[in-house]
């Protein structure tokens, strides 16, 4: 009897396995140093742009268009801890691979979604982008610094930190492969955050 495996992430977490997540923290691990920060305008001025295409998506919540940003084997992060640590052993705010990604959309996209009915309203400030080089030619690390202002149900909040993006070509773009959302306050209360960071 052969087994089919459905090989669609968005239906399945097949890729996320142990070779995964290692890769991921060594991604995400000692990358914000010197000796490989990209000074090339013009490719700084590229990364720059991609990660605000992201914030004004979001803001416009167009989520469908913010996901083709995305590789199909994908993780979206945003660590409980100051440190950013292992997601596998520590608790995370948010941990989505393509599947729930997809699932969190669909969802905000029912109108049953209570803490985005209706839905928030956003701006996001997105400055300091510093773009590094990977052990792979064709990845890049890229850190911004970000607020992002949410009105919903009378209420203006703010949400602050540096965000870390994993972007890697694929046939010819460059697409996240990974995208660790670091709060100031991720480990104190910070009641439910519905958007997407």
């Amino acid at each position: 009897m052969n087994i089919v495996v459905d090989r669609n992430p968005a239906r399945y977490s097949y890729y996320v396995s142990d070779a995964f997540y290692r890769e991921l923290i060594a991604d995400f691990a000692e990358w914000q140093v010197v000796e490989r920060e990209i000074v090339d305008a013009t490719e700084r001025d590229l990364f720059r742009r991609l990660v605000e295409r992201e914030a004004r998506l979001l803001d416009r919540l167009l989520f469908e268009d913010w996901l083709r940003l995305f590789t199909p084997e994908c993780a979206y992060w945003v660590p409980s801890t100051p440190e950013g640590g292992d997601p596998r052993r520590e608790i995370a705010v948010m941990f989505d691979d393509r599947r729930r990604l997809e699932d969190r959309v669909y969802r905000l996209r029912t109108g049953y979604a209570w803490s985005q009915a209706p839905a928030s309203r956003t701006s996001r400030l997105v400055s300091n982008v510093e773009v590094f080089t990977s052990e792979n030619d064709d990845q890049r690390m890229v850190r911004s610094n970000f607020a992002i202002t949410e009105y919903w149900d009378g209420e203006i909040r703010v949400l602050a930190g540096w965000a870390g993006h994993r972007f890697r070509k694929v046939d010819g773009d460059w697409l996240i492969s990974a995208k660790q959302v670091n709060l100031l306050n991720c480990d104190q209360c910070i009641r439910n955050p519905s958007i997407i960071l």
